[in-house]
């Protein structure tokens, strides 16, 4: 439930909407990467155009956040869900009605805020994704997530730190993509290495906190200085505590301010589906990097993931990634629309060699994700981790 200002006075009197209670019989799995509140925004009624819409123009090397326009208001079916997930609730995002937000100037004399009727139901599935997202705020935004972000991205940044190693001599720096981008961090540490970087995510939720961190943070706040918002990423978390203090502890966000952080010009998050936004022609042999952390298990359908890689990157272009293989829709079958493609690592590795790419350099980090550390219980993943180079088409 919402507390005012929030304006929902043309909705309150009658309302009734099919679509306020999650399907019951629903199949929720729940582990600590990938969380039932990681699920992706379903855009049931929206597709992507060729372009993605800049919000924000990328002059001074600040953010610039593009979203999924609406191309046909009647297509359901969004093909991938790239984005941490493991529920299969096809409704969009069990909403249940219009709020029109006038920051402070919502007036309600004819209703009490305590009627229950004016109680706003948010679904269970919808509360997992936040907590959720506060987990990845401490992963990608806290000094807390640190140790987690040495695991995962250092092994990245190093990599493309040798790869091209006269970026700054370079007139244009190298483009780098980095799909299922989540809270927009490691985007974030490629451009401050000198790369022209773009995120790519699909999950509303992501995209409104990255948003807020990364837009919000840098144009509006007056003081720019690590730790300005305090969280309680554990407060719901009530198994394996050693103590109360550990459940109850504040962390302090971000660690650093991203408009100090020196990011290139032309650091971007676009939002949308991966395979359908990079399909387009214009995306086509456009980046000198792809980076995938945790994230070609998102799919329905993992060669599409890697045709569309190797299609967008440049001849001799790499392909640095990261991550286990827990196929996010494994579990769903029998649901309409939700295949799963589930390959082996050296299958994977195989079809990745058939769409051309040799394999530089491979190894196993062994990593967790979103862990709580100080927590008894802790969730560790054995990762992949490869550098593949896309051979140069040959010439007749």
């Amino acid at each position: 439930a919402f507390e005012p200002p929030i304006d929902l006075s043309q909705d309150l009197d009658g309302f009734e909407d099919p679509n306020l209670e999650c399907a019951p019989n629903e199949k929720y799995i729940l582990d600590e990467r990938h969380d039932s509140s990681c699920q992706p925004a379903l855009t049931s009624n929206c597709t992507y155009q060729q372009e993605c819409k800049s919000l924000r123009d990328p002059v001074t090397g600040t953010l610039s956040i593009e979203g999924p326009q609406r191309k046909d208001a009647n297509d359901h079916s969004p093909k991938n869900h790239s984005e941490d997930t493991r529920i299969n609730d096809k409704r969009n995002d069990c909403d249940g009605g219009h709020s029109n937000h006038d920051h402070g100037n919502a007036s309600f004399p004819s209703h009490d805020w305590l009627d229950p009727s004016l109680q706003t139901h948010v679904p269970l599935v919808d509360v997992d994704k936040v907590r959720c997202i506060i987990r990845n705020i401490v992963r990608d935004w806290a000094a807390e997530g640190q140790r987690e972000r040495d695991q995962c991205y250092k092994p990245i940044l190093e990599e493309l730190d040798s790869l091209f190693p006269n970026r700054q001599k370079e007139s244009t720096p190298p483009a780098c993509l980095v799909p299922g981008a989540g809270l927009g961090r490691l985007a974030l540490e490629i451009s401050c290495l000198g790369f022209i970087s773009q995120g790519n995510e699909f999950s509303y939720y992501m995209m409104i906190c990255s948003s807020f961190i990364l837009n919000y943070l840098i144009f509006f706040i007056s003081t720019q200085v690590p730790g300005e918002w305090t969280i309680y990423p554990w407060i719901h978390s009530n198994c394996n505590s050693l103590s109360d203090n550990d459940q109850l502890r504040p962390i302090s966000i971000p660690d650093i301010h991203p408009a100090s952080a020196g990011i290139t010009e032309g650091f971007s998050m676009c939002g949308g589906d991966f395979v359908e936004v990079y399909n387009e022609s214009g995306h086509e042999g456009m980046w000198d990097a792809v980076v995938t952390c945790f994230f070609i298990d998102t799919a329905h359908n993992i060669i599409e993931y890697i045709e569309t890689i190797s299609k967008i990157l440049k001849d001799g272009g790499v392909w640095i990634n990261l991550g286990p293989l827990l196929y996010h829709f494994a579990d769903t079958y029998g649901h309409e629309n939700e295949m799963s493609i589930e390959l082996s690592l050296e299958d994977v590795k195989k079809v990745a060699s058939h769409h051309g790419f040799e394999i530089e350099k491979e190894r196993t980090i062994e990593t967790t994700y979103t862990t709580n550390p100080r927590s008894m219980m802790q969730n560790r993943y054995y990762a992949a981790f490869w550098t593949m180079r896309k051979k140069c088409a040959t010439k007749t």
